[in-house]
């Protein structure tokens, strides 16, 4: 846990017992905490909560550390090379030395939830050597494996490893510190084991796509009131049709029409809540729908209410992407 506090100097400590710290981050896109577990020594478990668009990282170490980041929801760019991105999703898992860990992190869709697993390998391999007992658990050898250089290695789709983070997600107080122990020997032993196979990587993008998508979606969100075609959008933009669908879909995690429905209906949804003496119809038109059935169908069919009984209700809207607030 040193390590968190000695090298990010911008994260606020908010509380402190025993062998748990939360920490808070924030900027003007929103805010996030870190609940942090200091496991044994060298081993640190941390529940990773972020409602913001962006935030700037401080983190540098000399540490020889090996992190597992696990991602629940939402989505992180991360980068693969010089002035290139690739993104994690649900379900990933990356794998990386935080060699390159300063810097800017986009969230697109202004969420992260995630938990993540750090050693030191000049310390945790002690309590890992008794923890493991008569298998050769060598945490060194599986940083190896991994990351044999500074670049993050990101497994995708692996089911397998799902319930061991999603049973962390709620652990009896009294059973933690030991419940912890077991996870983290079960997801040791579950990457040494794993066979890498090749051509597992996700696509990557240059920065110059990277920028260009995210400008046509900034365009978008600003005229939700015009259906506007994406071959348009390639020609005003000068960026490939296939390479726009591809790009738009690594970064925001749906193609832009799925994309584009459900900020549609996040709008509406606001629309309803902040402004009653506006009719269905008047906002349905301000977010693109000519005819007010449509839209009346489009909104049962995302929010789970029709218009009229999502504004009658009164509540706080679910919203697909939580940077469309007030």
């Amino acid at each position: 846990m040193a390590f968190l506090q000695d090298s990010q100097p911008d994260l606020r400590l908010l509380a402190k017992s025993g062998g748990c710290s939360v920490y808070q981050l924030r900027n003007e896109s929103g805010e996030g905490t870190m609940t942090v577990y200091e496991v044994f020594p060298g081993a640190t478990i941390l529940y990773n909560d972020f409602h913001m668009a962006y935030c700037d990282s401080s983190f540098e170490t000399r540490q020889d550390l090996l992190c597992i980041d696990y991602c629940r929801e939402g989505r992180m760019e991360y980068a693969v090379g010089n002035d290139a991105f690739s993104y994690v999703e649900a379900g990933d898992l990356k794998v990386d030395r935080r060699l390159k860990h300063k810097g800017y992190f986009s969230l697109p869709l202004s969420h992260y939830h995630g938990i993540s697993m750090c050693f030191d390998l000049s310390m945790a391999p002690v309590e890992l050597a008794r923890l493991a007992g008569d298998y050769p658990l060598d945490l060194a050898a599986i940083q190896r494996k991994f990351c044999p250089d500074a670049r993050p290695q990101v497994i995708h789709g692996a089911p397998s490893v799902d319930h061991i983070f999603q049973e962390l997600c709620a652990v009896p107080e009294r059973i933690k510190m030991p419940y912890f122990r077991v996870k983290i020997l079960e997801l040791l032993l579950y990457l040494d084991a794993l066979e890498l196979g090749s051509g597992t990587e996700k696509p990557y993008f240059y920065r110059s796509q990277v920028e260009t998508v995210k400008a046509i979606r900034s365009y978008l969100a600003e005229h939700l009131d015009q259906h506007i075609t994406l071959e348009a959008l390639s020609r005003q933009y000068q960026i490939p049709l296939t390479t726009l669908k591809a790009c738009f879909k690594s970064i925001y995690g749906s193609p832009v029409n799925t994309y584009m429905r459900a900020l549609r209906m996040d709008r509406a949804a606001l629309l309803l809540r902040k402004e009653p003496e506006a009719s269905v119809t008047e906002i349905a038109g301000a977010v693109g729908y000519d005819s007010s059935s449509k839209f009346a169908a489009a909104f049962r069919a995302v929010k789970g209410q029709t218009p009229l009984e999502y504004r009658r209700g009164g509540g706080n809207p679910v919203l697909s992407f939580p940077d469309e607030t007030e």
